[in-house]
């Protein structure tokens, strides 16, 4: 027998936490094997009560967050696991010194280092264990629309899109279903009462206009009649980004279409915190490339051992971007594009563009604050003058600081642009990655894109 999402689902909270708490107590346990020292403190019983009580506001905050949410990326669970580690730190450290009980400074640098890894690690793999469940129909949540236009198609489309969601589609709701209408018509409006008690529904979703007081009304007494979860989905256009924002003038709703979380003051200086801090190091131990580097280039071809060229950076302002030259010099630098099997490039030139080496310099923009480690790369002049005329979101992508690496780039769009279809996949993706920002997201495309160096890029030419 399959368990329902009533069933099963709202015993996902405690398991999970219990779960989360156990594993702490383990790491704890740990803790005390890896630091005989901590284990010896003369109040370690008290110590370990203080663990688990430094849990208790973690619990409340969770609430079966990372395990509850049906769509949830990778990088919120991530970032809600740090937060749950620093909650915990905050409480644990606190209680500590309120109660004079004297930890080692190791003890608690490896039982929160543990932590840091054992939590996120955990919970990634806890969500992956729910998606399985749930492709396997087991903890799905059955679901009622009300509507059947363009937006209830579209609602069911993404619901449908992944059973790890575990969403089970039963229907729509509709007084005039159009007449080709793909899907299961359930009823009127008027049989929503007593069909959605008998189908045992657990989430009801409006799709029609809110100016329809009647539907409204009918629906919401519906659901508030059966004690059933209801859902308002505005008839927003496909044209309105996904990553909208909600905010209101008095009493009424605004959607803002461009949603930037780098417009935060404290997300800028995360930003730049880290963009200074990374390339501070990397340049500082620079001389051990950059020296065999700029002699290999010097010997193997004349010129400069840099390429400085004028490109389009933050809010449309031109910047000289640093590379090491990869090409023999050219009166065409700053207007044709690189492809593959270019005559101008060196063989020197040819290993550091497959191996990236060649933007080691642009560290110098990122330290200075032209560039940051992560953001959409930057293009020269002639590009930004074609190209903002063929696409019309092209400029979006200048709302940030241009970047060394990019979404894009770890997305597999990197390299000659040479129909307009590869230009607007780039710009798309630079457009999801500025909706999207997080210090996560900038850390996660900063590994994929070592990886994509070590392994080779078929597109870097």
């Amino acid at each position: 027998m399959k368990l329902t999402g009533r069933s099963f689902g709202k015993y996902l909270t405690g398991l999970f936490s219990v779960a989360d708490l156990l594993l702490v107590n383990l790491l704890f346990g740990l803790t005390l094997l890896l630091c005989p020292e901590v284990a010896h403190i003369p109040r370690i019983k008290t110590l370990w009560v203080l663990v688990n009580t430094s849990y208790l506001p973690v619990m409340l905050w969770v609430r079966g967050k990372p395990h509850q949410q049906r769509v949830l990326l990778m990088d919120h669970v991530l970032k809600g696991a740090f937060t749950v580690v620093g909650i915990h730190a905050l409480f644990f450290l606190s209680l500590n010194a309120f109660l004079e009980i004297d930890v080692p400074l190791r003890g608690y640098l490896v039982f929160y280092a543990l932590m840091v890894v054992g939590i996120p690690l955990w919970w990634i793999i806890s969500r992956r264990i729910i998606k399985a469940l749930r492709r396997r129909g087991y903890n799905f949540t059955r679901v009622a629309i009300v509507g059947t236009g363009p937006t209830a198609q579209r609602l069911a489309q993404e619901i449908q899109s992944d059973a790890g969601f575990g969403y089970k589609v039963l229907g729509f709701f509709s007084d005039n279903p159009e007449p080709d209408f793909p899907g299961h018509v359930l009823g009127s409006l008027s049989d929503m009462r007593e069909m959605v008690r008998e189908l045992k529904v657990d989430q009801i979703f409006y799709t029609l206009s809110g100016n329809d007081e009647k539907s409204y009304s009918t629906a919401v007494r519906a659901a508030d009649d059966n004690v059933i979860q209801f859902y308002y989905v505005p008839q927003v256009s496909m044209r309105v980004p996904r990553s909208f924002e909600l905010w209101t003038i008095g009493q009424m709703p605004v959607l803002s279409i461009r949603r930037n979380p780098l417009n935060s003051p404290i997300n800028r200086g995360l930003k730049r915190a880290f963009d200074f801090t990374f390339s501070s190091v990397l340049l500082l131990f620079s001389p051990i490339v950059f020296i065999p580097v700029a002699i290999a280039i010097k010997m193997t071809s004349p010129g400069p051992i840099f390429f400085k060229q004028e490109r389009t950076g933050y809010k449309g302002r031109t910047f000289k971007c640093w590379k090491f030259r990869t090409m023999r010099q050219s009166a065409d630098a700053n207007t044709r594009q690189a492809t593959r099997h270019d005559d101008r490039t060196t063989r020197l030139g040819a290993f550091m563009r497959r191996t990236s080496i060649d933007e080691l310099p642009q560290f110098i923009n990122v330290w200075k604050g032209d560039m940051s480690v992560v953001g959409p790369r930057p293009h020269m002049l002639k590009h930004t003058e074609d190209y903002t005329k063929l696409i019309s979101e092209y400029m979006v992508r200048h709302l940030v600081k241009p970047g060394i690496t990019g979404w894009a780039q770890v997305k597999g769009y990197r390299g000659i642009t040479d129909e307009l279809w590869k230009m607007e996949r780039r710009v798309e993706c630079d457009v999801w990655y500025i909706e999207h920002w997080s210090l996560f997201l900038d850390i996660k495309i900063v590994i994929r894109t070592v990886m994509n160096a070590f392994r080779g890029e078929e597109n870097a030419f």
